[in-house]
């Protein structure tokens, strides 16, 4: 059984945005781990495994535009189901 299950991933577009600022707010308020918040200052690619990813949507919205959202379940995906 996985810590955190969902595998999140989305791009952020916008303007001003920083990655570090990105990167401390998600590991201070959303819990989960293999954080990657890299890009410039206006393209964010966000990687996360977090047990709830809609924090992660919610809070990157607020950013700027949001798109090529995925969210897949690694527990199924470790089953061999579809994620």
């Amino acid at each position: 059984m996985l810590e955190y299950k969902f595998d999140t991933q989305l791009l952020i577009e916008g303007t001003g945005l920083d990655e570090d600022a990105i990167n401390d707010y998600i590991t201070q308020n959303i819990k989960g781990d293999c954080l990657l918040a890299v890009g410039d200052d206006e393209l964010i690619k966000i990687h996360y495994h977090t047990n709830t990813p809609w924090k992660v949507l919610e809070y990157a919205a607020s950013l700027g535009d949001i798109h090529d959202i995925v969210v897949e379940n690694m527990e199924r995906q470790s089953q061999g189901l579809d994620g």
